[in-house]
């Protein structure tokens, strides 16, 4: 079958590096004019870490990624209050465990697909469909003929407005907001650690790169700027400019590396800036039409997987699209019926975890504090750990005869 897939980011790259494997003809489609760099570094773990072994990429991601050794939280003045061996935790995963830029990892599974077509700066822009295919309008004025068409494209799928209607139907704000701030020549620098530092309803953290990068991520409440400063789902997307402006207002007054942090906004190259959000929509699927990733049902940030859960939705959807090649409908409802009570608790979990990152006030702080002090004891780390394996047993459709 020839299919679609709008977005190359980790999804719509896994998607079609899968189908091509089963024998399928998959196209990828891209807005970006190149692969997208940037972004945040993501924990890679459980099923999503298997899969990527299937794939032979895990040496590659070994590479590019980092085996981080400490979680330390600091107050204003930079000492420590609490510090996780993150080590004790790789050692419960079987070291299946790695931190890894998100980029790096969607170059990995891209690089992994081969002689694949891939075309950048083009997009799909209309849609209309029949019993037998999809006419797909594409942003340079052309239009194909695919068997299926799958929005791999996030958060604010341009697939899903097309074929399920405006956003503000399914996307459901989880009050907050994210910033990833790439840093060139940073002073302060913790090999293998992540320091984070956090007050009511703002948490500030800083991660050292090779070499001479770093990261800083914020994360908020979204009204923390002042009632619709990051706008909501429905509306326009503010500019880079807006953002930043938001987030010093955000973020003013707090101490320890803030200051420095909020001084490298207006200078970071691949700025990062988006609401935490997830998408509950009542099928993934709609005729010839499906999603995938954070376009069907995204768990957000707070989840801790969302990359994980792309790979492992990419698979199945593959999986059973080769299983029932002759009927793409029936496919389509078996990938959903495998998944969606897995992806339901993952997107029930970030809710939990919105207090770690963002905790709405003093009590929840302390709260807070108390938790990963308690975390930090080691038996308690391996113990944590050992819940961070993915309770689902997946086919291996790569074994199937057919």
């Amino acid at each position: 079958m020839r299919v679609a897939i709008n977005g190359v980011g980790v999804a719509g790259p896994a998607l079609a590096y899968w189908l091509h494997r089963f024998g399928h003809e998959p196209v990828l489609l891209e807005r970006a004019p190149a692969l997208r760099t940037g972004g945040y570094v993501i924990d890679y773990w459980g099923m999503g870490y298997e899969l990527a072994g299937r794939m032979g990429i895990v040496p590659e991601l070994r590479e590019r990624g980092y085996l981080i050794r400490e979680l330390r939280a600091v107050d204003a003045e930079g000492r420590t209050r609490s510090s996780i061996d993150v080590r004790q935790m790789r050692q419960a995963l079987g070291d299946s465990f790695v931190s890894v830029a998100r980029s790096d990892l969607s170059a990995a599974v891209l690089a992994a697909c081969g002689d694949v077509e891939t075309r950048f700066g083009v997009w799909v822009e209309g849609l209309a469909q029949d019993a037998d295919g999809v006419d797909a309008t594409l942003s340079d004025g052309s239009t194909e003929r695919f068997d299926l068409v799958v929005g791999a494209d996030g958060l604010h799928s341009q697939v899903r407005a097309l074929a399920f209607g405006p956003a503000e139907r399914f996307e459901r704000s989880l009050g907050c907001v994210v910033a990833a701030v790439p840093m060139r020549g940073y002073p302060h620098r913790d090999e293998l650690a992540y320091v984070l530092h956090t007050v009511p309803r703002r948490q500030v953290g800083r991660f050292t790169m090779r070499g001479d990068e770093s990261l800083g991520l914020l994360i908020c409440r979204d009204d923390a700027a002042g009632p619709g400063a990051f706008g909501g789902p429905g509306d326009p997307e503010p500019d880079a400019a807006a953002q930043q402006d938001a987030l010093r207002r955000a973020f003013g007054g707090m101490g320890w590396e803030t200051p420095e942090i909020l001084s490298r906004l207006g200078t970071a190259e691949d700025f990062y800036c988006d609401r935490v959000s997830q998408i509950h929509l009542p099928s993934w699927s709609a005729g010839r039409v499906a999603l995938v990733g954070d376009a069907a049902a995204c768990a957000s940030l707070l989840a801790g997987e969302g990359t994980g859960l792309a790979m492992i939705e990419a698979y199945v959807l593959a999986g059973e699209l080769d299983r029932h090649r002759d009927d793409i409908p029936a496919g389509l409802s078996a990938y959903e019926e495998q998944l969606r009570e897995f992806v339901t608790d993952k997107q029930r979990s970030a809710l939990r975890m919105r207090g770690f990152f963002a905790p709405g006030n003093a009590l929840a702080l302390a709260m807070q504090k108390i938790g990963t002090r308690i975390a930090a004891v080691p038996f308690v780390t391996r113990l944590a750990a050992r819940g961070f394996n993915d309770e689902l047993e997946l086919p291996r459709y790569e074994d199937d005869p057919r």
